[in-house]
């Protein structure tokens, strides 16, 4: 897989070469994309002792799970907990949901391998960029107007179709305008898509040529959300690893965001989304099911896609994640006095939530109570120690740990900067809710 960073660039790969292993070492020249954590049969955890898949683990024993959770999930871990290191764009890709993710898993399960939806959620380790969801209409529509090559592509009669078709409801909240606005911006996706490609290639030197060319004046200088400099330097570098790609079209449609290290967003099962670059955590429902369509060697699924999407469009601010101080743990005077901090990403979705602990000095000590299932922790940054009832083990950059339903667990730093991320699973909404 070409897009992951190489190296030890990689966080992918740092954390992966950290657990001691006879098959892997890390290669200067090779790109390592992804680190997964979790059941998956794609590519099952094991522990390290016994080399068992953390799969038969759970299945041995219930109550590492919870009885109630081993019963709703069918006696598999509910997420998959992933590290992704990106160098060059990922796939213009959506996860189908629910239902739509049996029917594609039973007509081609070469390409969809299971049949889960794939709801996720994506924090910045390092900067971030990404297309995630589309714009607000009035940016489209801008761009439309502002990007010749692009209204070519889709067509003048299409292009029009669509300016015409949301004009003065572009922002409105009846439900009524909502659903002719989504129906009018799948027309002009569709159009998009549909596009042959010797004329896809055409348009895209002439949308390449007018980006180096005019920089801040590009795309009639950018959309509110983004300036033209940015969006013509977008193109260039998406068309220097992708050339004559459709996602050099798709990103006018698209929400293009970038994200600091500790900032999240949330992804719904059917929101299309290209992650460009950089290192992050994900957190996901347990599922290997993409349907993509750009920015790819692997197989597309265009009319899938196409007809798959809620074609919700907002702008960025309502995908990214306000996350909240964690009550359910207790800082000693050290961690306290340091400034450490615990904060829980929570999605609007049972499979998972995610803690983010940095313990800011040596002898930063935090307690938290037993939770009412699994986890799986990640030390991203320094090293310390993490503590289950009377057994200790050391915890370092890129050691990972599951923690059965429970347990009292105890994180304590022997640096000054000690950062765990902890995927969790709870049914119990009582206290979950009494979070937000």
């Amino acid at each position: 897989m070409g897009t992951g960073k190489t190296g030890k660039d990689s966080a992918a790969a740092r954390y992966g070469a950290a657990t001691p292993s006879k098959d892997f070492s890390i290669q200067d020249e090779k790109p390592y994309a992804e680190l997964w954590m979790g059941t998956h049969p794609s590519n099952p955890s094991k522990d390290l002792e016994t080399q068992r898949t953390l799969l038969d683990l759970v299945q041995d024993n219930q109550a590492l799970m919870s009885q109630k959770i081993t019963q709703k999930y069918e006696g598999k871990l509910p997420f998959l907990f992933k590290v992704l290191s990106i160098r060059k764009a990922l796939s213009i890709q959506a996860h189908p949901n629910k239902k739509l993710a049996e029917k594609l898993h039973a007509k081609d399960p070469k390409n969809y391998p299971d049949d889960n939806h794939k709801p996720e959620m994506t924090i910045a380790i390092t900067p971030f960029d990404g297309l995630c969801g589309f714009r607000p209409l009035k940016e489209v529509s801008h761009f439309l107007s502002t990007v010749p090559s692009l209204r070519k592509l889709i067509g003048e009669s299409a292009a029009s179709e669509f300016q015409k078709g949301i004009e003065g409801h572009e922002t409105s909240n009846s439900e009524q305008n909502i659903e002719k606005n989504k129906k009018a911006l799948q027309k002009a996706f569709i159009a998009l898509m549909n596009a042959e490609k010797s004329s896809i290639e055409e348009a895209a030197k002439e949308l390449v040529a007018s980006a180096e060319k005019e920089g801040e004046d590009f795309a009639g200088g950018g959309g509110p959300s983004n300036g033209g400099k940015e969006l013509a330097d977008l193109v260039v570098r998406l068309n220097s690893q992708f050339e004559g790609d459709i996602g050099l079209f798709v990103l006018f449609f698209l929400n293009y965001v970038k994200l600091n290290a500790g900032e999240a967003m949330f992804l719904k099962a059917d929101d299309i989304h290209a992650y460009l670059s950089g290192d992050i955590i994900e957190c996901m429902a347990s599922s290997d099911n993409v349907v993509r369509a750009g920015f790819t060697p692997k197989y597309q699924d265009i009319p899938t896609l196409t007809t798959m999407l809620t074609y919700s469009y907002a702008p960025i601010s309502e995908q990214k994640m306000d996350p909240k101080d964690y009550p359910y743990v207790t800082l000693n005077k050290i961690a306290y006095s340091a400034s450490s901090s615990v904060i829980l990403y929570d999605p609007p979705i049972e499979e998972f939530s995610v803690l983010k602990t940095e313990l800011k000095q040596s002898g930063s000590k935090a307690t938290f109570e037993g939770k009412e299932g699994p986890s799986i922790l990640i030390c991203t940054e320094g090293e310390g120690s993490i503590a289950v009832g009377p057994k200790t083990e050391k915890f370092k950059e890129g050691h990972v740990y599951f923690v059965g339903a429970g347990a009292e667990l105890v994180l304590e730093s022997q640096s000054e900067n000690f950062t765990t991320f902890q995927a969790f699973c709870e049914l119990d909404e009582g206290q979950k809710s009494s979070t937000l």
